[in-house]
C-alpha cells in the first residue's frame, strides 16, 4: 500500500474510529495498519493488561468494571486511535511543509537536469531553458520562467485543496488577535507588485514559530 499523507492517514483513522463507536467489527489489521509501530506497541500493551487486571480483579457489574478500570477490546481500541488521530492532527503542519520542500526539490532536480541534457546536445541556453520549463509542465510542476499552464492539472488541484484545507483548520484554531495579524500580512503581501507564494506560505507559518 502506498504510504499515507497526514489527510489521508487522518480520514482513515476517523472511519475505523467511526465503525467501532457504531459496534461494528473492524479487523485487526485494519486498525494496525494506521498506526505506527509505537502506537502498535501502546495497543498490544493496552490489550495484555487488561487481560491482567481481568484476571487479577474480578467483577460482576458494569459499576464495578468501571471502577476497577476494565475496558472491552473496542474500547481500547477506540483509546489508542483517538491518540492517533490527535498525534497525526498535531504533525499536520509540519507533514504539509514536507511535501512542499520535497516538491521543490523534485522541480528543481527535473529542471537542472533537463537544461543540463539540452547543453549536451548543443541546445542554446533559450532552448534548454524551454525544454526544462516543458519538462516542469510535464510534471505538473511549476514553471522556473513563471509561465502559468492554461489548465490545472489534477496533482495541482489536489495540492491547491490540500493547501486550501490546511489553511481553514489553522484559521480555525486561531485566536482573535492572530486572525487580525493574518489579515494585516496579507494585507501587505496583496498590494506587493510581486507577491512570491513561497513567502506567503512564511507569513502562515510565521503566526505559530
Amino acid at each position: 500500500m502506498p504510504k499515507l499523507n497526514t489527510e489521508q492517514l487522518m480520514e482513515r483513522i476517523q472511519n475505523r474510529i467511526h465503525q467501532l463507536e457504531l459496534g461494528e467489527e473492524v479487523a485487526a489489521k485494519d486498525i494496525k495498519a494506521l498506526l505506527n509501530a509505537e502506537q502498535q506497541q501502546q495497543l498490544a500493551d493496552a490489550l495484555a493488561a487488561q487481560v491482567e487486571l481481568k484476571k487479577s480483579k474480578r467483577a460482576r457489574t458494569d459499576d464495578e468494571k468501571q471502577a476497577l478500570g476494565w475496558k472491552s477490546i473496542r474500547e481500547v481500541r477506540l483509546d489508542v486511535l483517538r491518540a492517533a488521530l490527535t498525534a497525526a492532527n498535531d504533525g499536520l503542519l509540519a507533514d504539509y511543509e514536507r511535501r512542499l520542500n520535497e516538491k521543490e526539490v523534485r522541480q528543481a532536480n527535473i529542471y537542472l537536469r533537463e537544461y543540463s541534457e539540452a547543453r549536451k546536445a548543443d541546445k542554446s541556453v533559450f532552448a534548454a531553458q524551454g525544454a526544462a520549463n516543458n519538462a516542469l509542465t510535464r510534471a505538473a510542476l511549476p514553471r522556473i520562467d513563471g509561465q502559468a499552464v492554461r489548465s490545472m492539472s489534477k496533482r495541482d488541484k489536489e495540492v491547491f485543496e490540500m493547501e486550501e484545507e490546511l489553511k481553514r483548520r489553522i484559521r480555525s484554531e486561531m485566536t482573535a488577535e492572530e486572525l487580525e495579524q493574518l489579515d494585516i500580512l496579507e494585507g501587505v503581501e496583496r498590494h506587493e507588485k510581486t507577491p512570491r507564494k513561497a513567502r506567503k506560505w512564511t507569513l502562515w507559518r510565521g503566526l505559530f514559530s
